[in-house]
C-alpha cells in the first residue's frame, strides 16, 4: 500500500496534516505519486471539518486498502452499537465508552501498529483501535461480556478494556492515562536493546492534565525514546469541557516546550489524514531525534459512557452538529463518490459484518463465565525457591571470616546479581552521579562496573520511576529492574499510583504480564530525620495483594533475600532499615553462592520458652537487647525475625506460640493499623486455645516522627517499651 508523504517540521513545531477549513492558510506538499496535497497551519480555534472541505483524501492508497478500512470501520461501529444493546438487555458490557467520532485515528493507529512486534497501550475508548490491531469479533465481545475466554484477562478487568498481550496490545488500567509511564518505560528498553519496535500510547485529551502524563513525556523527550503519544481530543472529560481542563484547546500545545518532541495535528475523524500523521510520526522517530505526539481532533458523538448523559451538559445544537460530522457515513459517501465501490458492494460488506457479529455473539454468549473460585489464581508468580528450601540452613556466620555490614551485604548481592544477569538495570535518584552513587552509597561502585547504560539516574519523579520500570520489564522476560523508589521511603507516596498498578498487573492479565521489579526503599527512623526522613510504610505495602514485602535486618539476610527478589518473577518491595546500614550487630560473614532465603520464611534469632516475641527491621535488634536483659530476670524470650512481611511466616510463628503460650508483636511502625495488629489477630483467631494471655502489641507512638532528638526518642519504639510489654504479657 502506498503511503502519502507530508511536510516535515522542526521537532517542536506543529504540523497539521490533511485538514483544511476556511480559516486556515495552506501549504503544498508533494505526495508519493507526484501530485500535491494540502498541509495546513492552524491559526486559531479547532475547525469543524465537513465532507466539502477536502477530508478523506484517498490519494496514495489502493482500492483494497480503502475497502478493507471501510469494512473494519463499519464493523467497529456496529460492535459499538452491539455493546449498547447488550447493556439494554442487561446481558453484559456493564461499562461501555462509545468510540463514534474517533473512527479515523483509531482505525489508523490499529492498522499502522505491527501486530506481534510493536507495543500499543490503548485506553478504554479504543474499540476500533483494538479491532484494527488484530482482535477478533469474538475477542471483542468476550471482553464486553466478561467471559472466561476474554484474552485481556478472563473478565478480571472492566469491559471495554481491550487487550491481547500476545500481539503487543497491552492491558491498560482504568486509571486515566497512567499507562503513559509504562509506554515510556517500554520505549526505553527498545532503545537500550537497539530494537526497531515502536510504542503507541493512546489517551484522551483530559489525560494531559495528569502529572504522570507530563512525567512520561518528559522522560521520552529527555531520552529521545521511540514512543508516539496519541491524544484523541474530543473536547470533554466526562462532563468537563476542554476549557475547564487545560489552557490550550489543542492540548498538544501544552508540550511545545519539549525540544525533541515532534508534534503533529490531524483530523481524527479521517482515517487517511490520521494514517499520514502517524506515518510522519514514525518517520521522525526513525531518525532517533526523539518521540512524537499526534493530536487527533475528534468528536465524542455519544455520552462519555453508559453511566453518563451528555444531554445534561451539551446543547442540542452541539450534538446535532457532531452527528453531521460522523466519520462513517462521510467515509461511505466518499467511497461511492470516488467510484471506489458501488452502493451494492458496500451493502454486501455491511451485511457480511452483521452476520459475522451475530455468529460470534452466538458463540461467545454460550461460552462459560469465569469460575468463581479462580479469583485466587495468578496473584503472584512462583518464586525461584520454595518455603521448604534448605539452602539457608547450611549457613552459619563464621566470626573468623571477613564480616560484611548490612549495607555491604546489599551492595554485594546487587553486584553479584548484575554480573549474573546482564539484563538487570538499576535507576533512581542520585544513584549514578560520578563519585556520589546513592544517598547512602548502597549502590556504590555499580556505575563504575556496569556503566551508565545499566546504572542511571532518574528525575525527581517517583511515580515515573516505578511506572517506567514497569514498562521496561515488558520488553523481555529476562529483564529485571531494580529501582530506588525514592531517596527515603517517606517520599514514595507519589509512586503509590503506579505501585497499585503493578500489584494487580499479573492478576488482571491472568498471568499474561508481570512486572519483574525490585523496589528498594531506605526506611525507618533512629537517625534524627524527622518528617519525610524517618517514617515507615511497611504496613501499607503489606496490605496490598500482589506484592512481596521483605525487610532484612542482617547482612546475610540482605544477600539471601536480594538474590530471591531479583531472580524471581514478580514485584518485590525490599525495605532497608537505614539505621542498620552500618550498625555493627548486623554484620555476618558472606554466605555461599547457593544461599537464598525463601519469601515468607522467618528465622528464630533466640530460642526461648516463656514468650514469643515477633518482630522485624530495626525493632528486631531492640527486641534482642530487651531479651538479653529479661534473661537476667529469669524471663526466657524466643525472638522471631519475620524478615518477610508479605507473606509472613505463620508456620514458624504458630509453632513458637504453641510452645511458649504467649506472644508479643513488636514493630517500629504505628501501632494503629500496623502489621502487628494483623499478626496478633491471626494468632488470637487460630491459636486461642494455646494462649495463656492476650497477645501483646508494642510499637512506636501514633504520631509522625519528630525531628528533635528528645521527640524522636519519645516517639519511636525503644528497649524499655519492649521489656515492659513482655512483663505485662508474662505476668497476666
Amino acid at each position: 500500500m502506498a503511503k502519502a508523504k507530508t511536510t516535515a517540521t522542526t521537532s517542536n513545531d506543529v504540523a497539521t496534516v490533511s485538514k483544511s477549513s476556511p480559516t486556515k492558510k495552506t501549504a503544498t506538499a508533494t505526495k508519493s505519486n507526484g501530485s500535491s496535497a494540502k498541509t495546513t497551519v492552524r491559526q486559531s480555534s479547532i475547525s469543524i471539518p465537513t465532507i466539502e472541505h477536502n477530508i478523506f483524501d484517498f490519494a496514495g492508497f489502493d482500492k483494497d486498502t480503502i475497502i478493507n478500512w471501510y469494512k473494519i470501520n463499519q464493523l467497529g461501529r456496529r460492535l459499538d452499537e452491539k455493546a449498547a444493546l447488550y447493556l439494554k438487555q442487561a446481558k453484559g458490557w456493564s461499562y461501555h465508552a462509545p468510540c463514534a467520532g474517533h473512527d479515523g485515528i483509531q482505525l489508523a493507529m490499529g492498522q499502522i501498529f505491527r501486530s506481534g512486534k510493536d507495543f500499543l497501550f490503548p485506553y478504554y475508548r479504543d474499540l476500533i483501535t483494538s479491532l484494527a490491531a488484530g482482535l477478533s469479533i469474538e475477542e471483542i465481545i468476550a471482553n464486553g461480556l466478561s467471559k472466561d475466554s476474554d484474552v485481556a484477562g478472563g473478565g478480571r478487568h472492566m469491559s471495554n478494556h481491550f487487550a491481547k498481550i500476545s500481539i503487543g496490545l497491552q492491558n491498560s488500567s482504568s486509571c486515566t492515562g497512567n499507562h503513559s509511564q509504562q509506554a515510556a518505560g517500554t520505549a526505553r528498553s527498545i532503545k537500550k536493546y537497539n530494537g526497531d519496535e515502536i510504542v503507541f500510547c493512546s489517551t484522551g485529551d483530559s489525560t494531559v492534565s495528569e502529572g504522570y502524563y507530563y512525567e512520561a513525556v518528559n522522560n521520552a523527550d529527555r531520552e529521545k525514546l521511540p514512543v508516539i503519544f496519541v491524544i484523541q481530543n474530543n473536547k470533554y472529560g466526562i462532563s468537563v469541557p476542554l476549557h475547564e481542563n487545560t489552557a490550550n484547546e489543542v492540548v498538544a500545545n501544552n508540550f511545545k516546550g519539549f525540544g525533541n518532541l515532534k508534534i503533529i495535528e490531524c483530523d481524527g475523524r479521517d482515517v487517511f489524514a490520521s494514517y499520514r500523521a502517524l506515518q510522519q510520526a514514525i518517520n521522525y522517530i526513525k531518525t532517533g531525534k526523539g518521540p512524537a505526539m499526534v493530536h487527533a481532533d475528534c468528536d465524542r458523538i455519544g455520552s462519555h459512557s453508559n453511566s453518563d448523559n451528555h444531554e445534561l451538559y451539551r446543547t442540542k445544537e452541539d450534538i446535532e452538529a457532531m452527528k453531521l460530522r460522523d466519520p462513517l457515513p462521510i467515509f461511505r459517501a466518499k467511497i461511492i463518490e470516488k467510484k471506489i465501490a458501488t452502493e451494492a458492494e458496500l451493502v454486501a460488506i455491511e451485511e457480511a459484518n452483521k452476520k459475522a457479529i451475530f455468529a460470534a455473539a452466538d458463540i461467545v454468549e454460550a461460552s462459560p463465565d469465569p469460575a468463581p473460585e479462580s479469583y485466587s489464581e495468578f496473584l503472584l508468580p512462583d518464586a525461584i525457591v520454595s518455603y521448604d528450601d534448605q539452602s539457608e540452613a547450611s549457613f552459619v556466620s563464621d566470626p573468623n571470616a571477613p564480616q560484611l555490614t548490612f549495607i555491604e551485604g546489599i551492595n554485594t548481592a546487587l553486584k553479584e546479581e548484575f554480573r549474573r544477569n546482564p539484563n538487570t538495570f538499576l535507576f533512581g535518584q542520585d544513584v549514578a552521579s560520578f563519585k556520589k552513587q546513592g544517598i547512602f552509597n548502597v549502590p556504590k561502585g555499580m556505575l563504575d562496573e556496569f556503566g551508565n547504560d545499566r546504572i542511571f539516574n532518574a528525575p525527581i519523579a517517583e511515580d515515573s520511576i516505578v511506572g517506567s520500570a514497569n514498562g521496561m520489564s515488558r520488553y523481555r522476560d529476562d529483564i529485571r529492574v531494580v529501582v530506588e523508589g525514592a531517596e527515603f521511603a517517606d517520599y514514595f507516596w507519589p509512586a503509590m499510583e503506579q505501585l497499585i498498578e503493578c500489584t494487580h498487573d499479573y492478576w488482571r492479565t491472568r498471568g499474561g504480564f508481570t512486572p519483574n521489579m525490585v523496589i528498594r526503599l531506605a526506611s525507618g527512623g533512629y537517625i534524627q530525620g524527622g518528617l519525610y526522613h524517618s517514617q515507615n510504610l511497611d504496613a501499607v505495602f503489606a496490605h496490598l495483594p500482589g506484592v512481596r514485602v521483605v525487610c532484612p535486618a542482617f547482612a546475610d539476610d540482605a544477600i539471601g533475600l536480594m538474590r530471591n527478589a531479583i531472580r524471581s518473577k514478580g514485584l518485590t518491595i525490599y525495605l532497608e532499615p537505614k539505621f542498620l546500614y552500618n550498625y555493627r550487630p548486623t554484620s555476618t560473614s558472606k554466605p555461599g553462592d547457593d544461599f537464598i532465603i525463601p519469601f515468607g520464611k522467618a528465622k528464630i534469632r533466640k530460642p526461648g520458652t516463656d514468650i514469643s516475641i515477633i518482630s522485624y527491621g530495626n525493632a528486631i535488634h531492640i527486641c534482642l537487647q530487651a531479651a538479653a536483659d529479661l534473661e537476667k530476670e529469669g524471663i526466657n524470650c524466643e525472638v522471631i525475625d519475620l524478615r518477610s512481611l508479605a507473606p509472613w511466616d505463620k508456620k514458624t510463628v504458630f509453632a513458637s506460640v504453641k510452645k511458649t503460650n504467649r506472644a508479643l508483636v513488636a514493630h517500629e511502625h504505628y501501632k494503629t493499623g500496623g502489621l502487628g495488629g494483623e499478626i496478633a489477630s491471626t494468632i488470637s483467631e487460630e491459636l486461642f486455645s494455646y494462649l495463656d494471655a492476650p497477645v501483646g502489641r508494642i510499637a512506636s507512638k501514633d504520631t509522625p516522627v519528630g525531628f528533635a532528638k528528645n521527640l524522636e526518642k519519645a516517639i519511636l519504639l525503644n528497649k524499655e517499651d519492649v521489656i515492659e510489654a513482655v512483663k505485662k504479657t508474662v505476668n497476666y
